[in-house]
């Protein structure tokens, strides 16, 4: 018998939006800094020292044993990539993985970053991943089913020849950082979890450039492609609401930061209006 789903209330859903907007700024912090020749534990350190100074406390940080404020994924790890003394290059891309707990209820979102110039094969992954995001958000709302959110997410990745990951999936996110329903980035319109009013997921493609076959690395954490190639994950938190979903997370600080740095993707839609 799985868990059962958590609705929240409007009231509720503020809440945790505060400690979304958390994520989002600290992540904004990590567009500042993120460069080739910076270590992924330096930024790491940062963003700790950002969320308790903003009245937060690290939400992964002795979650399940981890050890960091951050989980940081550089180009064939998918996600779960522990900070250390690793050194970024130019050309690495590198997801980071964020969470916040303030005020009770969790904030959990995801932005991979390019450091320096990027092959623009892999900048074209970072841009169908992020669309891919879009279409599920899209996808959130009342009535509708967990399979309707992976459906449209794993039609727009295989479209463009991306393995969608199956072993790792979004979530429920409330007053733990995993809740009901699982939401997987694959499946089929109408099955899965019926969608609610007052639930609150986390949508998180994880799109391999090649296949969608990953292994998990000895320390217990990391997971990376078993074919070696880049990885890309971005993860937004969402309100299931009637007719049009909520967006509680966001990524405008960090474009703005990136705009500034000269390092931003480039803005496209995959939503039909």
């Amino acid at each position: 018998m799985g868990k059962p789903v958590v609705h929240l209330s409007d009231d509720d859903i503020a809440v945790l939006k505060e400690s979304s907007l958390l994520v989002g700024r600290t992540l904004a912090e990590v567009a500042r800094h993120i460069a080739p020749g910076v270590t992924t534990e330096a930024l790491d350190r940062m963003a700790e020292t950002f969320i308790r100074d903003n009245g937060g406390v690290p939400g992964f940080k002795g979650l399940y044993g981890c050890p960091s404020t951050l989980l940081i994924s550089v180009n064939e790890e998918v996600v779960h990539g522990l900070p250390g003394k690793r050194v970024l290059k130019e050309g690495d891309v590198a997801s980071v993985d964020c969470g916040v707990l303030m005020n009770g209820l969790y904030g959990d979102s995801a932005y991979t970053f390019m450091v320096g110039e990027v092959a623009p094969a892999v900048k074209q992954l970072l841009q169908v991943t992020l669309e891919c995001l879009e279409l599920g958000v899209a996808q959130a709302v009342s009535n509708n089913r967990t399979g309707d959110i992976g459906h449209a997410i794993q039609q727009h990745a295989e479209a463009h020849g991306y393995g969608v990951v199956r072993e790792l999936v979004g979530h429920g996110v409330g007053r733990k950082l995993h809740e009901a329903p699982e939401v997987p980035n694959y499946g089929r319109r109408g099955h899965g979890s019926k969608l609610q009013q007052g639930m609150v997921l986390a949508i998180e493609p994880m799109i391999n450039m090649g296949s969608k076959e990953v292994k998990q690395l000895g320390d217990g954490w990391t997971v990376v492609t078993r074919d070696g190639k880049p990885s890309a994950h971005f993860e937004h938190n969402v309100a299931v609401r009637p007719g049009k979903s909520e967006v509680l997370s966001t990524f405008s600080y960090i474009e703005d930061v990136l705009k500034e740095r000269g390092m931003a993707l480039e803005k496209r839609s995959a939503v039909r209006s």
